[in-house]
């Protein structure tokens, strides 16, 4: 690439994703307090809403603060475009990703993270796994035990949580436990409503067997668990998990696609005081309802909806955009498909 705005910003980039990997390698070597030290000096952060390093923080929300997310560069999901162009139709993708449009968006994408404060994690290449390794969220479910490895719907993704199991090694975060056996269970179906609460939905990636599984894995860090009927919509082979009906923000504010959710679901979430900001039909097929929150009314978002941008704004919600066109729309997994939040702490 040469020295014009597109090559300046892939030199910023790559500094950035060098700075989160030495955090990494020195966090390995050092107390928590000083890794947060580090990360805090060598990232640059404007916005007051972003931890103390002292502030303890729990992986069971989906409004954050997140300190810490596990993600996999485009680069090493697509690896090269005959990957793609091998894959992408069995993978049921809705067109043929552009592997240098890929790259540029997830220099961006990752640019936001970095922005935020969070301290970044990548998944390395793996030829046991294929595209759809870039959607990181769903291998895997976090609690503050540590790491639930799910076992795919997907027949085409089962080989995603045994590479994740062996990343997450790597950088000491903890085993909890896996869903094995008959039981189905994606991580894009398990959202958190509060520290104590967690929704899962019951679809086609996620069965009964799943939530039982995770039920008992769960059962000392949750008060309560509801399951979410999730609709037909538009069958089996599409992606559809509970996160594309709703995205904390807050906790008192989700986002949400109504015509799509269940009424005791829905129900369930008024009568806890969360205000609904409704999507509209024209951004549900843009993705506008799946939102990565960093931190309480702070997120980003795909751009091309701005109606919802707007509406959360109103809100009191700090937005941030991305261009997912080649990474996210075409194989249908927004920012927090492509984020797996991780805790902070590390092993010794």
């Amino acid at each position: 690439m040469g020295t014009g705005a597109g090559g300046m910003r892939f030199q910023i980039a790559n500094r950035k994703f060098a700075i989160a990997n030495l955090k990494s390698a020195i966090g390995r070597c050092l107390q928590q307090s000083d890794v947060n030290v580090i990360v805090r000096k060598s990232l640059r952060s404007d916005s007051p809403s972003h931890p103390s390093p002292l502030m303890p923080t729990s992986v069971q929300s989906d409004i954050g603060p997140v300190s810490r997310l596990m993600i996999k560069h485009a680069r090493d999901a697509f690896v090269s475009q005959a990957e793609i162009d091998r894959q992408w139709e069995p993978l049921n993708y809705l067109s043929r990703p552009d592997l240098a449009r890929a790259l540029d968006e997830y220099e961006h994408f990752a640019s936001l993270l970095l922005d935020c404060g969070v301290a970044l994690e990548f998944l390395p290449q793996d030829e046991a796994v294929g595209l759809d390794s870039i959607y990181v969220r769903d291998a895997s479910v976090v609690c503050d035990r540590g790491v639930i490895l799910c076992n795919m719907g997907k027949a085409a993704r089962g080989s995603e949580p045994a590479a994740q199991q062996q990343f997450f090694e790597s950088v000491g975060v903890p085993i909890h436990g896996a869903i094995t056996g008959d039981g189905r269970l994606e991580g894009g179906d398990v959202t958190w409503i509060d520290e104590r609460t967690v929704a899962v939905g019951r679809g086609y990636r996620t069965n009964d067997e799943g939530i039982r599984q995770l039920r008992t894995l769960l059962a000392d860090c949750i008060d309560e668990l509801l399951v979410v009927p999730l609709p037909h919509y538009r069958g089996p082979t599409d992606v559809f998990h509970l996160m594309s009906i709703v995205s904390p923000v807050d906790r008192d504010l989700a986002l949400v696609y109504s015509p799509l959710m269940p009424v005791p679901f829905r129900e369930e979430l008024l009568s806890r005081g969360i205000r609904l900001v409704e999507v509209c039909d024209s951004e549900f097929h843009t993705m506008a309802c799946n939102v990565l929150t960093v931190s309480p009314r702070k997120c980003i978002m795909l751009s091309g909806n701005p109606k919802t941008r707007s509406l959360l704004e109103q809100a009191g919600v700090e937005v941030r955009e991305f261009d997912g066109k080649e990474i996210s729309t075409k194989g249908a997994g927004g920012p927090t498909c492509l984020t797996r939040p991780i805790p902070l702490h590390l092993a010794f």
